[in-house]
């Protein structure tokens, strides 16, 4: 699955995301997808701050632990994780420490964002582990549902 794929190569892992964001009404719609090396779904996860009051229910962590759970170890090499929105420090440190080889991802987050948008931690040479970065896959859609999301709450 990890042979240098373009971004709309990703269309179809980021439509699976974009729809298990979709199933949520109390947390920010925002989900990751966990693809073996293969190609092969292992985990999904959304986010669940809200349900849990736990701070760390961001969904690329959600489906980093159930991940490692089904492949029975912590290191996800050779795995693609496929985010509707660009991952923040914490997340990005989650990945880079359980040693998932590509992140894709479609909205940026210019506010947190650690995927390149504001902070490029996933690709820092300085650490022991970089991961390869495709952003900006269905970018329109992730987005869209974002805005829709934030929009209902406002009014």
């Amino acid at each position: 699955m990890n042979a240098r794929r373009s971004t709309n190569d990703y269309s179809r892992e980021m439509e699976i995301a974009i729809e298990a964001a979709s199933n949520s009404s109390l947390e920010v719609p925002v989900a990751a997808i966990l693809y073996s090396g293969g190609g092969e779904l292992v985990s999904v996860g959304t986010n669940t701050r809200e349900s849990t009051n736990d701070p760390t229910g961001h969904a690329e962590i959600m489906a980093i632990r159930e991940g490692a759970l089904a492949l029975n170890d912590w290191r996800l090499e050779g795995c693609t994780l496929v985010v509707t929105l660009e991952p923040c420090i914490m997340c990005a440190g989650a990945i880079l420490a359980s040693r998932i080889e590509t992140l894709v991802f479609g909205a940026f987050d210019l506010k947190e964002g650690a995927g390149g948008s504001v902070y490029d931690v996933l690709r820092d040479r300085r650490l022991n582990h970089s991961v390869e970065v495709v952003p900006g896959v269905l970018e329109r859609e992730c987005s869209q549902l974002l805005s829709n999301f934030f929009g209902t709450k406002r009014s």
